[in-house]
């Protein structure tokens, strides 16, 4: 089978796990890795994993199918990082959906949902684990069970969306304690968005791991 996977970022921390597995099925099937959109060519499955880029009618067709992986129970929490909104809003779990690609953003048929448990002190590093894992699992059952799967079309009711994170969503407030600034904490990218605070016209990191004996 003939696959491409597209992830617009370099420094995304998915990307040394999907590295390992392309290795792993490169023996069985085609895959490439690609940056853009103006980098597809063609092929059975395009999957779409954290891609900034909106992929058009034109260039899915040329793929028999264009799967996107996304991390909310949808058609709840379309948009950008849900799984941290979700975190950072006190979720124990969180739902990841196999989607098909459609010109609307996160409005595609479903191929699969799998429900993933946080533990409550997990911290980004230990949560990214569980949740790549899951998107492989899912990336593998596409590739298994295309193109006899059924699909079904999201739930009609009102979905809700989440804005793109930035940098300043990682501030913390001097003020509140630590245990109530947690979860900002620990889904704080320690080298792409870490936590800090701001103190008499300064700047300063905070970052977070576990020093479990």
């Amino acid at each position: 089978m003939n696959i491409t996977i597209l992830i617009s970022s370099e420094n995304h921390p998915i990307n040394g796990t999907l590295t390992s597995w392309i290795n792993r099925n490169s023996c069985n099937h085609q895959i490439q890795l690609v940056r853009s959109r103006n980098d597809l060519v063609g092929g059975d499955i395009l999957f779409l994993i954290s891609c900034g880029e909106v992929i058009d009618h034109d260039t899915r067709a040329k793929f028999k199918k264009t799967l996107v992986i996304h991390a909310s129970d949808l058609p709840k929490g379309r948009g950008w990082s849900p799984h941290i909104w979700e975190i950072l809003h006190g979720a124990k779990y969180l739902t990841v959906s196999l989607l098909q690609a459609e010109d609307k953003v996160d409005t595609g048929a479903i191929w699969k949902k799998v429900r993933i448990k946080i533990p409550e002190t997990a911290v980004w590093q230990e949560i990214n684990q569980l949740l790549f894992e899951k998107e492989l699992a899912l990336m593998d059952f596409a590739i298994e069970n295309m193109p006899g799967i059924t699909s079904y079309e999201q739930l009609d009711i009102k979905p809700s969306y989440w804005p793109k994170r930035r940098p300043e969503d990682s501030e913390l407030d001097i003020h509140k304690s630590i245990d109530q600034q947690f979860n900002l904490l620990r889904i704080s990218d320690n080298e792409r968005y870490p936590a800090f605070f701001c103190k008499d016209g300064r700047k300063f990191k905070l970052t977070m791991e576990p020093m479990d004996e």
